[in-house]
């Protein structure tokens, strides 16, 4: 208990912390005389008493947290909160059961962006509020804002920052201290969030719908207010809002940071990570562009470019958004922007996947074992960006594709035992490990993830919860040898 006691000691604190964000939808629904008020005044409270309990049962166990805290903390805190978020739903729709309110709320939070309700249009504002909400928190993560905050409370955050923060380097620091770099991703993340919102409104789209989508573009969750999504609108304004505000939000936040700090866009020239990414995603919409005009799925080349486009783009910094039923294209098209999801988008992005940086480091290792073969005793360093990387970081790499490859096979093998067909199975653990939404089939983009089992929901959730965590900082709790004195 001593060891685990100053944990939950700053768990209690996030908890508190996060319980405010649930204000937000409240006044919205005090202000508009929605029948959600007492969900989010009775979810808040809940919430609130709660931290507010465990911190005060914890308060004399406060000490400075060590790198297996952070770990602890990490996975508890995005296991944890989840439940929390789950109470607006389930006291406004009685019906909805812990384990969809859990997927739900968890895949809010991880920025996955697959649902499991229907009926988004006649649903309170206050309500899709709070679920664009929990993307947009999740998307920089809860960890990197209590860093931000706890410091002032007297409670150091590096381990939690390192822990959470996603990519194979994680030591880089932006500023001096962890909490001004902390603020200063969360200013640039609110600030493009912003314009984002303004951007939709000028676009075309309502108020409401333009916060809620500017919430879950910036991290990149993919939830939004209508069932047919992007569909609903069927404005092109729109869609190019959206394209480029995913975009810039696949890109890593450290690069924004760097260039609005210097008022120059010398970081972007200097991030050949963001360069791939750009590369990478914007060939893949020409090309599927392409695959669909060639084979008469559209008659028009500008259309399918406009429909290509929106849809790789959005699968491949894992958002989720559709503006279309692309599960009926020719099954190469949607397969490819599946695999786009496994790694397009930048580490300290808000995407999913094993991260371009990783991809692009596994290029390279390849690259240096075939010339290997060739020359055996030449020295053939690996480099990203002009500096050469240790080979403990390439042997990182290899050791979480291995995790990540594992970890794919065993939950795809998992559904297709408990009598998921095969192509929904294999979709739905790439688009949840991936925290990319929708799938094919059974959980395409058309339809939601209603239709599973209560296992089968709770197999995609764990692969939600280990893709946000990129795997190690969860797996490494089942170890022997983290639980050693």
């Amino acid at each position: 208990m001593n060891r685990i006691a100053p944990i939950l000691h700053v768990f209690a604190l996030v908890v508190l912390v996060f319980s405010f964000a649930m204000l937000l939808p409240l006044l919205v629904a005090v202000f508009d005389h929605e029948p959600a008020i007492a969900a989010f005044r009775d979810g808040f409270l809940a919430t609130f008493c709660t931290g507010a309990l465990l911190w005060l049962a914890t308060r004399h166990r406060r000490r400075e947290l060590r790198v297996r805290d952070g770990f602890l903390l990490v996975s508890l805190v995005w296991a944890g909160l989840p439940a929390f978020a789950t109470i607006p739903l389930m006291l406004y729709l009685p019906q909805l059961g812990f384990t969809d309110a859990y997927f739900e709320s968890a895949s809010g939070l991880t920025t996955t962006g697959a649902t499991v309700l229907s009926g988004l249009d006649r649903l309170p504002f206050a309500l899709n509020l709070w679920r664009g909400e929990l993307v947009w928190v999740g998307g920089m993560g809860l960890i990197v804002l209590a860093v931000a905050i706890l410091p002032l409370l007297g409670i150091g955050g590096r381990q939690m920052f390192r822990a959470e923060t996603p990519g194979p380097m994680k030591n880089s620091q932006l500023t001096p201290r962890i909490a001004q770099t902390a603020k200063g991703l969360w200013l640039v993340y609110a600030f493009f969030t912003l314009l984002c919102m303004l951007a939709y409104w000028v676009a075309g789209m309502s108020a409401q719908d333009a916060v809620i989508h500017g919430f879950s573009t910036m991290g990149l969750g993919g939830f939004s207010s209508h069932d047919a999504s992007f569909g609903y609108f069927n404005s092109l304004p729109i869609e190019i809002v959206a394209d480029t505000f995913m975009l810039i939000a696949g890109i890593n936040f450290s690069t924004h940071f760097l260039a609005f700090r210097n008022l120059s866009l010398h970081p972007y020239r200097l991030d050949s990570e963001a360069q791939a990414f750009l590369l990478v995603t914007l060939g893949s919409c020409l090309g599927v562009a392409l695959f669909l005009w060639l084979k008469g799925t559209y008659g028009d080349f500008w259309q399918a470019l406009r429909y290509g486009s929106f849809n790789t783009i959005s699968l491949a910094t894992s958002t989720g958004y559709a503006d279309t039923d692309y599960d009926q294209w020719p099954v190469f098209a949607p397969l490819w922007m599946l695999l786009l999801s496994c790694f397009a988008s930048s580490s300290g992005s808000t995407g999913g996947g094993i991260k371009m940086i990783r991809a692009m480091l596994l290029f390279k290792q390849g690259a240096r074992e075939l010339a290997r073969l060739l020359h055996p005793h030449a020295i053939l360093p690996v480099k990203v960006q002009g500096q050469v990387v240790p080979n403990t970081i390439i042997y990182a790499v290899l050791a979480y594709l291995s995790l990540y490859l594992a970890s794919a096979l065993i939950t795809t093998l998992l559904l297709t035992a408990s009598g998921l067909d095969f192509l929904s199975s294999v979709s739905a653990v790439i688009a949840c490990l991936n925290n990319a939404g929708p799938g094919l089939a059974k959980v395409g983009p058309a339809t939601t993830y209603a239709s599973l089992t209560d296992f089968q929901t709770w197999v995609c959730t764990a692969a939600m919860l280990l893709g946000r965590l990129e795997l190690m900082t969860l797996l490494v709790l089942f170890t022997p040898a983290f639980w050693r004195s």
